[in-house]
């Protein structure tokens, strides 16, 4: 049971309802996610800008999947893996593809994500050299440093509020 309750769109303020519903039709249902976050409309709508604006990197889908996933196994998240492997699944990632990417093994940007995760942005020179080595150029360092922020917020967003999982569940 959730530790922070979610709101419904009928208790949602005027300032949130929109927010809420654009969600809803965008992803074909509400996630506790986006409901539980609501209850703060500030750190909400900043969510929402965050992801909006991320959405237009240079990273590929998958690539930010394998971000996502990546990240949200270091941060031991079940509710934000659950979710970015139905979507990861989505995006053309295969059931292997994501269990190595959750492990930091499918690609550079799961490794650098995973590295960057683990050592709270403390990279050494090699982690970094390793990227650079990959193809990851500075302007994809520099996304990939945006996406493991917001996707961190999540994390512990859901890890502190247990949010009930409404996806296909995955655990850590």
């Amino acid at each position: 049971m959730s530790r922070i309750p979610a709101i419904s769109l009928d208790t949602a303020t005027d300032a949130t309802r929109p927010a809420l519903e654009g969600v809803k039709k965008k992803i074909g249902f509400l996630p506790n996610v986006f409901t539980t976050l609501a209850q703060a409309p500030v750190a909400f709508d900043t969510y929402l800008q965050a992801s909006a604006i991320l959405g237009k990197t240079s990273l590929s889908a998958q690539e930010k999947e394998a971000v996502y996933l990546a990240t949200s196994q270091v941060n031991g998240c079940d509710y934000c893996l659950s979710a970015h492997t139905m979507f990861a699944g989505k995006a053309g990632l295969s059931p292997q593809d994501i269990v190595a990417a959750r492990h930091g093994e499918l690609n550079a940007y799961a490794a650098l994500a995973r590295q960057l995760t683990e050592t709270r942005g403390h990279l050494s020179d090699e982690q970094l050299a390793a990227a650079r080595a990959a193809g990851i150029d500075d302007r994809k360092i520099i996304e990939v440093i945006a996406l493991v922020a917001v996707q961190t917020l999540t994390n512990y967003l859901n890890n502190t509020a247990l949010t009930d999982i409404d996806f296909p569940t995955v655990e850590a």
